[in-house]
């Protein structure tokens, strides 16, 4: 099964990469965007310079301005694809559940192997950095943002009423939000807890069975 999921995982990078939605993460462009997240991340993007993230790739700084015009673009271009590549990958999962129950378990179990998994840099840049954006970019990515959490909030709200449960969806969520962000903290991907098993954990939070 875990092979199946890492298999779709691909396929759907390869799908959105061959629409011009995503970069392909084997191109140079691509390991110029990982190498990217890595460094905003442990640095911070302010901290993280152009020599940095050419040093970091292993090509001269001014190679970086043949795909991007500067580090703003880099970072936009991070936290753009991250969201689009969950979203898609989120809906696909959404539309393929038999139950709102499931819908809702399979977004906590997108976004846990989001933050823990191989797109864990692109998230946490995505969380702390936004704000770095230059005014239009950040409008552009706050968009994206709201698609994002419409998908979470509708999908809650459904799984509530399938429940027969009230609660403050706005509320709830940014709960959910902060508890599965901080399994960056201690969570082991290669423990003895899966992120399937975790998610199910999770769900409790939300759904009270």
């Amino acid at each position: 099964m875990a092979i199946q999921v890492e298999q779709a995982k691909l396929d759907l990078v390869e799908s959105l990469a061959a629409q011009g939605l995503v970069t392909d993460p084997l191109s140079a462009k691509g390991r110029l965007l990982a190498k990217a997240a890595k460094l905003f991340r442990a640095k911070g993007y302010e901290r993280t310079t152009v020599r940095d993230i050419a040093a970091e790739v292993g090509i001269q700084s001014g190679s970086i301005f043949h795909h991007f015009k500067s580090k703003d673009e880099i970072l936009k271009a991070i936290m753009e694809e991250v969201i689009v590549y969950n979203m898609h990958r989120m809906r696909k999962l959404v539309d393929e559940a038999d139950t709102a129950r499931n819908a809702l378990l399979a977004l906590i179990c997108c976004e846990l192997d989001a933050v823990n998994g191989l797109t864990g840099n692109a998230m946490s840049v995505l969380v702390y950095e936004w704000r770095s954006l230059s005014e239009d970019k950040q409008r552009f990515i706050l968009g994206l943002r709201a698609e994002y959490e419409a998908l979470w909030s509708e999908t809650m709200q459904y799984a509530l009423d399938e429940a027969d449960q009230t609660a403050d969806v706005f509320v709830l969520r940014r709960l959910l939000t902060g508890a599965l962000s901080w399994t960056t903290t201690w969570y082991d991907t290669n423990g003895k807890l899966s992120i399937n098993e975790l998610a199910e954990e999770a769900l409790k939070l939300v759904i009270k069975e």
